[in-house]
């Protein structure tokens, strides 16, 4: 047989069977659509809750960007979509990195989210309601040392050379949180200063303590009380009156924040202590994201033991 008779045969050959590969590849693929149809339902069901809230809360910011595309606010609508991208963080995080958010936390995510850019932001409810911008900052200090505590606590549990005790993850979690913290409000004062804006709110306060204003310049405190008014560039202001620019407002958030670390190390002290003497149930859990398919070390002794 000739060369080129033999390289036709090769050719159909060979033509036969890729179309014989595509059809039979066909099949996998659907099973595989359904495979991961199937996933996304089984993931419904075994968390309806955080499935409902995320759905509701995109429907809302949805409803959102409508209308302040109508207003014509369109830096409000950049605010929307910026919600919608963040909300696919969690995720996001779970499929890159492997690692398993508890649902509890993961709703808590989602609704911060939204409480801080939609309400807080686009409904002004950081200046309608003087506690709203409190709340936030109390649950950020709670969820960064809950980020913290977990970032140390996988390490502890997948390596075989490292043995943390429950007060120093609890420790790294207090100060992942007020590192967390102290950065954001770093950000809020250049942000201030260079963009011209009012992240760090402002406070009318009623008497001032500075030595700014002492003529003698030799550092002796100037005080000034019952102040009622203030004026700038001859200007009335209107308000009852020295106005604060941001001090009390960073101070405040760091202290609330303060407060929401140590409430979670707490826990995260407990729960460690605890896991340690056998028990595995505990309020921390929901807050604590964990490694996925690796096993963890206490398994791995548990196995050991076994």
């Amino acid at each position: 047989m000739s060369p080129e008779w033999n390289y036709r045969i090769f050719s159909v050959e060979k033509t036969l069977g890729i179309a014989y590969s595509i059809c039979m590849s066909e099949p996998d693929l659907k099973n595989k659509e359904r495979k991961k149809k199937e996933t996304v339902k089984d993931q419904i069901k075994k968390a309806p809750v955080l499935f409902s809230v995320y759905v509701i809360l995109r429907a809302l910011v949805v409803l959102a960007i409508v209308l302040q595309f109508m207003k014509g606010d369109y830096y409000n609508v950049l605010l929307c979509f910026l919600t919608l991208i963040l909300f696919t963080l969690p995720s996001l995080v779970e499929r890159r990195l492997k690692i398993d958010i508890p649902n509890v936390l993961e709703v808590i995510i989602l609704v911060f989210i939204f409480a801080a850019e939609i309400l807080g932001e686009i409904s002004s409810y950081y200046v309608r309601y003087p506690g709203w911008d409190t709340a936030l900052h109390t649950t950020t200090g709670f969820l960064a040392a809950a980020v913290g505590f977990s970032l140390v606590d996988l390490l502890n549990r997948t390596s075989d050379k490292i043995e943390l005790s429950p007060f120093y993850l609890a420790f790294v979690a207090f100060c992942f949180s007020m590192t967390v913290a102290c950065i954001w409000e770093f950000f809020e004062f250049f942000a201030d200063q260079f963009f011209m804006t009012d992240m760090q709110k402002d406070y009318i306060i009623k008497s001032i303590n500075t030595v700014a204003l002492d003529p003698t310049m030799s550092n002796k405190v100037v005080h000034i009380k019952d102040i009622t008014s203030t004026v700038v560039n001859g200007v009335d202001l209107g308000i009852d009156g020295y106005l604060d620019i941001g001090l009390i407002d960073t101070m405040k958030d760091m202290m609330v924040n303060f407060i929401g670390a140590v409430v979670f190390s707490t826990f995260g002290f407990f729960y460690e202590r605890g896991r340690e003497k056998g028990k595995r149930k505990s309020f921390a859990e929901n807050f604590i994201p964990t490694k996925m398919k690796d096993g963890l070390k206490a398994d791995n002794k548990e196995k050991e033991g076994k």
